[in-house]
């Protein structure tokens, strides 16, 4: 999926408030679980939350991502933590953790309900007794407008990068085409993406918690980023 900006991504989000977001889901977890310390971070990244949450707010964490080269700069920016390539829908690190979390809306990345159900599982073999899952997101049905055009521009030290985004509702399949164009001295480079994410119902999400067993569920409507935040427990 990062393949062609995985070398782009820290600069490309620069600007997004990882130490808000990092503070009000441990707020979050802490709430229901006030003596948890141990942390799994899905769809990790290259590690901007995990290094917060270890950092800032005490958790022994450890992450997973799809994308091998997040996960190697991850592991550059948080020694003292585990990362792993895995597959959300299907991993098995033989581990379990006072809280599993996945944001960013990385959990649309899954496409479908079937994949849902079994990332939720995957997250919730991983959950201890009386741990806490959280999740932000992706949107519902009906929210996104097929054909948006946005443009993100960021400075590098070797020169600026452009990021268009069209963005193509396929029924329940938002496909974000991404063009890049990066300046440096040695002349312009185009690279281009295309990314799929499911659109999810509430029902849909809450279903495929109580699916994986976790029978309380809330769902916080704005969340850290706007997005909201289901946060699920076991009773």
């Amino acid at each position: 999926m990062f393949s062609e900006s995985a070398d782009l991504y820290d600069v490309l989000y620069a600007e997004k408030d990882y130490d808000a977001e990092s503070a009000y889901v441990a707020d979050v977890i802490r709430d229901r679980a006030s003596a948890a310390t141990t942390l799994l971070d899905v769809a990790c990244g290259t590690g901007e939350h995990a290094s917060r949450f270890t950092n800032a707010h005490g958790f022994r964490t450890a992450g997973i991502d799809v994308e091998p080269a997040l996960v190697e700069r991850a592991r550059g920016k948080v020694p003292s933590a585990t990362f792993t390539v895995a597959d959300m829908t299907s991993f098995d690190l033989a581990a379990t953790y006072d809280a599993v979390v996945c944001l960013f809306s990385s959990i649309g990345y899954v496409r479908t309900v079937a994949n849902l159900r079994h990332a939720m599982i995957a997250m919730a073999r991983h959950l201890a007794p009386a741990g806490v899952m959280v999740i932000e997101p992706w949107f519902e049905p009906g929210a996104m407008d097929d054909g948006h055009v946005t443009c993100l521009v960021r400075d590098r030290p070797e020169g600026p990068v452009c990021r268009m985004t069209h963005t193509e509702i396929d029924g329940r399949v938002s496909r974000l085409h991404f063009e890049y164009l990066l300046g440096a001295r040695t002349g312009l480079t185009r690279l281009r993406e295309t990314h799929e994410l499911g659109l999810f119902t509430q029902d849909e999400m809450m279903d495929a918690f109580r699916h994986a067993g976790l029978a309380h569920v809330e769902l916080d409507i704005v969340g850290p980023t706007g997005r909201g935040l289901y946060v699920a427990t076991r009773t």
